[in-house]
C-alpha cells in the first residue's frame, strides 16, 4: 500500500512537472512541427570563355530520401528486400537488414520522410537508381525523393580561377562569381515546408509555391589557349626565379577585350597558387618603375619640340638632385651623352629625370597635366569589383618635395596597377586610342543575349599624331637595340619596355626588385597588348630583362605561332604546275584544303575527311592525294614539310619543348617520327623554303 502510494505521488509529481515546468519544451517542439516558408535557391547561371567554352557551370548532385507510405502494399511488399540490397551497396554505412528495418517500421508509424544517405550523389548515379524496384515507379507511386544541391563546377580546374573567383554562403568573394552576383544568382523562389523526423525539411507543394527564375549566363573574353600559355609560361619562370609572387594580362589592342589574367602568389610550402589577383586588384598597386618612362616621354613630347636624336649628358652614372638625393644609373660608369632615344632603349634614370626636370622644373603642374590626358592616371572602372585605383601627388599637396618631380618621371612616387600600365601602352599600339579594359561582352539567358558590352573609348587620343609615332619608334627600339632584345627575333616585331624597381619596406627601399616587360606585338600591325610582372625574384633575375622578358616572349611566340590573322598572307607565284605542288606538303587538313581550292585549284583524289585533321600529300600525276598523319601519344609526330605554326602547335601538345632554326617550312626534326620521348624533351627543327 505505501509502495503504491509513494509511485502515486512521483507519477503525479512528474505529471505537474510536464504540464508546468517544461513548458517551454513543448512549446518548441508544437513550434517546430509548423509549416514554415523557406527561399528556394535558383540554379546560378553559367560563365562561358570568348567561344563559348565553359568555364563554370552548375552541377545538380543529389541526396535520397523516400515516403515509405506512397507505394501499394503489393508492391513494397514484393520489392522492399531488393531495394533494401540496392540502398546497401550503394550507400554501405548500413546493411541490407537495416535499410528494411528503417522502411518498414516507418511505413507502420506512417512517416512520410526517411533520409535514406546524407551522401550526395551524382547525375548518373540518380539515373541508375530510377531503374530499381518501387524507385522505378517514381516520387508518386514509388515514393521516392531526389533532393537537388547545386554545386559549382570549372570544366577546365584551376584554370583562371581567380578570375573566374567565387562566392560563398556569407556573399563574400572575388573574380567573376562575386563581381556579377546578381546577374549569375537569378530570383528566389518560396515553398512551404514542414519538418519531418531526422530533423529535415520537406517542401509542401501548393498554389502559393513561387518557382525561383534561373540565373543569367555571361559571356568572356577569356581565351582558353591564351590563357593557358599564359598560365604556363609565368609558373615555370616564376618556379625557376623563386618569386614572391608574379603576374600576366593579355589583351587584345583593337578591343581592349582580356584575353588572359594570370596570378600566381609563392605559398608556405612553396608552391605557387592563384591566391590574389595582383594584375587588377588593390594589393596589386605597386611602384612601376620604368615602365612609367612612357608617360613621361610622352608627356616631354607633347610639351617641347624634340627629336629623337636630339642629346642629353648622362655622365658617369650619378647625378645628385638634392644634397641626399643621388639618382644613379644600371650601367656602371654611366652612359655618357645619350640621344633621347638612346635614353629610352637604355633605360637611363639620370637621361629621363633630366630631361624631364628641365622642361617642368618650373612648371611641374603641367607635367601633371600631361601624365593625366595620357590617361594612366584614370580610375579604368573594370567590370571586376576591387580594382585597384591609382595613387599620385600633386604639386600642391604638402609632401610633394623637390625630388618628387625626377622621381615621379622615372615611376616612383606613382602606384599604379599592371592593368593600368597595359592599358596605356595598348593605347599606343591602338594608334593612340585607349580603350577601357573588358572581360565581359555579354549576358544572356536561354541563348537569347540580355545585354552586351562593346568596346569603349576612354579617349580618343592620348596625345598628337606626331608624338605617338616617336613613342612607338622608342618601344620598337628598345626590343631591337636596347634592354630588351635579349627577346629579339626574325619572325615578327615586338614593341615593349622592361622595367625595374626597387621594392618600398618600412619606409625604406631595399635591394629587392619589382620586375616588368610590359608591350605589343607584331610592331607594325599590333594585335595583342601584354604585360609581365615578377615581383622580387631571387638568383640573380632582378631586372625586367632576365626575369618578365622571356615570359612576354614565351606567350608571345605561342600566339603568333596559331593565330592566323596575324600572319601576313603568303604570297603565291604562279609558276608551273611541278613548282606549285611543294607548297601543299602537310599540316591540318582544312587549311590544306582551303589553300588547294581557292590558288592552286588542283584535283585532290582523296575526298574523305580523315578522323586525324592532320595530313601528308602524295604527288599522283597531275593530282595530289591527302594520307593521314596520325598521332599517337607519347609518340613523335612527323611534321616534316608542315610551317613552324603547325609544327610548333603538334608538338608542343604532345608535350615536346621546340628549338628552331631557319625560316620556311621544316626540313629537318632532331627525333624521328614515331619515336618515343618523355614528356618536356627537347626537339630541335630546321626550316628551309
Amino acid at each position: 500500500m505505501l509502495g503504491m502510494i509513494v509511485s502515486g505521488l512521483v507519477i503525479l509529481y512528474q505529471v505537474r512537472g510536464i504540464q508546468q515546468w517544461d513548458q517551454s519544451t513543448w512549446d518548441k517542439l508544437r513550434h517546430s512541427e509548423k509549416q514554415i516558408s523557406k527561399v528556394i535557391e535558383p540554379t546560378r547561371g553559367n560563365i562561358y570563355s570568348d567561344n563559348g567554352s565553359l568555364l563554370a557551370t552548375s552541377v545538380p548532385f543529389y541526396t535520397v530520401a523516400m515516403d515509405p507510405t506512397v507505394a501499394s502494399d503489393e508492391l513494397f511488399n514484393a520489392k522492399i528486400d531488393s531495394l533494401a540490397l540496392l540502398f546497401s551497396q550503394e550507400f554501405p554505412k548500413k546493411s541490407k537488414w537495416q535499410y528494411k528495418h528503417i522502411l518498414v517500421n516507418a511505413r507502420k508509424s506512417k512517416r512520410r520522410y526517411v533520409r535514406i544517405s546524407n551522401e550526395r550523389i551524382n547525375h548518373l548515379k540518380r539515373r541508375k537508381m530510377e531503374a530499381w524496384p518501387i524507385v522505378r515507379r517514381g516520387k508518386n507511386r514509388g515514393g521516392v525523393i531526389f533532393e537537388t544541391i547545386n554545386k559549382r563546377y570549372t570544366p577546365f580546374k584551376s584554370m583562371a580561377y581567380r578570375t573566374i573567383g567565387y562566392i560563398n554562403d556569407n556573399h563574400v568573394g572575388a573574380g567573376l562569381e562575386y563581381s556579377f552576383d546578381k546577374t549569375l544568382r537569378g530570383v528566389d523562389g518560396f515553398g512551404k515546408f514542414r519538418k519531418v523526423a531526422g530533423g529535415a525539411w520537406r517542401m509542401i507543394h501548393d498554389e502559393n509555391e513561387l518557382e525561383p527564375i534561373n540565373g543569367d549566363d555571361i559571356h568572356t573574353t577569356i581565351n582558353v589557349n591564351i590563357q593557358d600559355v599564359t598560365e604556363a609560361a609565368l609558373k615555370r619562370q616564376l618556379a625557376k626565379v623563386q618569386a614572391k609572387y608574379g603576374c600576366a594580362i593579355v589583351m587584345e589592342t583593337a578591343t581592349g577585350e582580356v584575353k588572359a589574367i594570370s596570378n600566381f602568389t609563392k605559398n608556405a610550402d612553396g608552391n605557387y597558387i592563384e591566391s590574389y589577383n595582383y594584375a587588377v586588384g588593390k594589393q596589386g598597386k605597386h611602384e612601376p618603375g620604368s615602365t612609367f618612362k612612357l608617360a613621361s616621354m610622352i608627356a616631354l613630347l607633347e610639351e617641347k619640340q624634340l627629336n629623337l636624336t636630339d642629346t642629353i649628358d648622362t655622365g658617369d652614372g650619378e647625378y645628385r638632385f638634392a644634397k641626399n638625393a643621388v639618382m644613379r644609373d644600371s650601367k656602371v660608369g654611366g652612359y655618357g651623352n645619350l640621344t633621347i632615344q638612346g635614353v629610352f632603349e637604355h633605360s637611363s634614370n639620370i637621361g629621363v629625370s633630366r630631361l624631364i626636370d628641365r622642361v617642368f622644373g618650373l612648371n611641374e603642374k603641367k607635367y601633371i597635366e600631361h601624365l593625366k590626358e595620357t590617361g594612366i592616371l584614370d580610375e579604368l572602372g573594370f567590370q571586376l569589383q576591387g580594382y585597384g585605383t591609382p595613387f599620385y601627388k600633386e604639386p600642391t599637396e604638402k609632401d610633394w618635395s623637390g625630388t618628387t618631380l625626377p622621381w615621379m618621371s622615372i615611376g616612383y612616387e606613382v602606384q599604379i596597377t599592371p592593368l593600368q600600365t597595359l592599358t596605356l601602352y595598348n593605347a599606343v599600339a591602338n594608334n593612340g586610342t585607349m580603350l577601357r579594359p573588358r572581360i565581359v561582352k555579354s549576358i544572356s539567358n536561354g541563348g537569347r543575349t540580355l545585354k552586351t558590352f562593346g568596346p569603349e573609348v576612354m579617349r580618343k587620343h592620348i596625345c598628337s599624331e606626331e608624338t605617338l609615332h616617336k613613342v612607338q619608334q622608342m618601344l620598337e627600339g628598345v626590343v631591337e637595340n636596347g634592354t630588351g632584345r635579349n627577346i629579339r627575333n626574325n619572325h615578327y616585331k615586338i614593341a615593349g619596355k622592361t622595367g625595374t624597381a626597387q621594392v618600398l619596406h618600412n619606409g625604406r627601399y631595399i635591394r629587392r626588385y619589382y620586375t616588368t616587360f610590359v608591350g605589343y606585338f607584331p610592331a607594325k600591325k599590333p594585335k595583342y597588348s601584354c604585360i609581365v610582372v615578377i615581383n622580387e625574384p631571387q638568383g640573380g633575375y632582378n631586372y625586367g630583362s632576365s626575369a618578365c622578358a622571356p615570359v612576354f616572349k614565351e606567350i608571345a611566340d605561342k600566339i603568333f605561332a596559331t593565330d592566323l590573322d596575324i600572319h601576313k598572307p603568303l604570297v603565291l607565284n604562279d609558276s608551273t604546275t611541278n613548282k606549285r605542288f611543294p607548297v601543299i606538303r602537310a599540316g591540318y587538313e582544312k587549311d590544306l584544303r582551303y589553300l588547294n581550292d581557292n590558288y592552286f585549284k588542283l584535283p585532290i583524289l582523296d575526298k574523305s575527311t580523315h578522323d586525324e585533321q592532320w595530313v601528308r600529300t602524295r604527288i599522283v600525276r597531275d593530282s595530289i592525294q591527302l594520307v593521314s598523319n596520325a598521332l599517337a601519344q607519347s609518340k613523335v609526330p612527323n611534321v616534316k614539310g608542315m610551317t613552324l605554326r603547325d609544327a610548333i602547335y603538334l608538338l608542343e601538345n604532345q608535350g615536346l619543348r621546340v628549338s628552331y632554326q631557319g625560316e620556311g617550312r621544316v626540313v629537318k626534326q632532331s627525333r624521328a617520327p614515331g619515336a618515343t620521348f618523355k614528356s618536356g624533351s627537347q626537339i630541335q627543327l630546321q626550316l628551309s623554303w
